[in-house]
C-alpha cells in the first residue's frame, strides 16, 4: 500500500541471486545498468526486472511476468545481433506506465516479421509486439535503443 512505497525494499533469502545482481550491475531504475554482452546477462536482466517491478513497484506478478519475457527477448537481440561488449538496460516508471529500455551500439533495426516465418530464435519481437502496449527502436547517434512499454496500474 501507499505507505510501504516510502519504505526500503529489504530482500528476503530467495533473493539472493537478485541481491547479486543489484550489487553487481546497480539499480536500472536510477541510472543506465551495464551488462556484458553475453547469453547470461539475459537472466540477470530478467533478475533486475522482476526485482524493480515485482518488488520495489509492487505491481502484479502479471505485469513483472511480461516485462521480464520482454526484457529477455531485448536482450537477446542485443547480445545475438549486434557484436558488442555490452549493453545498457534501464527500467522508468512514471503514472500509470513502465517503460524498459536496452541500449546497444549498433544502428542495425531489429525487424519484426510474420510469425510463420519464423524459427524459435527470430519470435523476441513478435512477443514484444503482441505483449506491450507500445514498443519501439530510437535511433542514437551511437547506436538505439529498444525499448517497451506496459500500462501499469497505480496501486
Amino acid at each position: 500500500g501507499a505507505a510501504m512505497a516510502g519504505a526500503r525494499w529489504t530482500p528476503t533469502v530467495d533473493d539472493e541471486l537478485t541481491v547479486k545482481a543489484f550489487e553487481l550491475f546497480g539499480d536500472p531504475t536510477a541510472h543506465e545498468v551495464r551488462l556484458p554482452s553475453r547469453p547470461e546477462s539475459a537472466a540477470s536482466a530478467r533478475r533486475l526486472t522482476q526485482c524493480v517491478v515485482l518488488r520495489k513497484w509492487g505491481m502484479s506478478p502479471q505485469l513483472s511476468e511480461y516485462a521480464v519475457l520482454l526484457v529477455s527477448e531485448l536482450v537477446g537481440n542485443a547480445v545475438r545481433h549486434t557484436g558488442a561488449r555490452s549493453f545498457g538496460l534501464r527500467i522508468h516508471r512514471r503514472r500509470g506506465w513502465i517503460r524498459v529500455e536496452v541500449r546497444d551500439p549498433s544502428r542495425g533495426l531489429p525487424c519484426l516479421m510474420p510469425v510463420q516465418e519464423l524459427d524459435i530464435s527470430g519470435r523476441g519481437l513478435f512477443l514484444v509486439d503482441k505483449l506491450s502496449d507500445r514498443w519501439g527502436v530510437d535511433l542514437l547517434p551511437r547506436g538505439k535503443t529498444t525499448w517497451f512499454e506496459m500500462r501499469a496500474a497505480d496501486r
